[in-house]
């Protein structure tokens, strides 16, 4: 259900949604330097990334469900641990949350955007491991 070939493998491990070899970002998210820059092609299988210019101006509404996701998680999670917060500080509870997680947010939703538009190719990643 994880592995290589499943489109959840691919968006956790910030891997090429084709191939799933290849690495999708130029950095770790959380290096600020290229933030969430993506790769022009993938290094394993040379799939182009961007399929037109602005291609990734769709993640946004991405990031929105996500960053609304991690919000309603957060709140759940403070119902469930039992801890008696004023409104406030569950909203600043979040608030925290969602900027510390913001990075890796905005990654995952490149990627879910590009799963989008791209399938895993079976044949194309085993024929880039029987080459190494």
């Amino acid at each position: 259900m994880f592995g290589k070939g499943s489109k959840l493998y691919s968006i956790l491990s910030l891997k090429c949604p084709r191939c799933h070899n290849g690495s999708f970002l130029e950095a770790n998210p959380y290096h600020l330097g290229r933030f969430n820059k993506v790769k022009k092609r993938c290094p394993s299988c040379q799939l182009k990334y961007s399929i037109e210019p602005s291609f990734y101006y769709g993640s946004m509404y991405v990031s929105y469900a996500v960053g609304i996701a991690i919000s309603v998680a957060v709140f759940i999670l403070i119902q469930l641990f039992g801890l008696d917060l004023a409104p406030t500080y569950i909203f600043i509870t979040i608030v925290v949350a969602l900027i510390l997680l913001m990075p890796y947010i905005g990654a995952i939703s490149k990627l879910i955007w590009a799963n989008f538009f791209f399938t895993y190719d079976a044949s194309i990643a085993k024929a880039k491991q029987d080459s190494k």
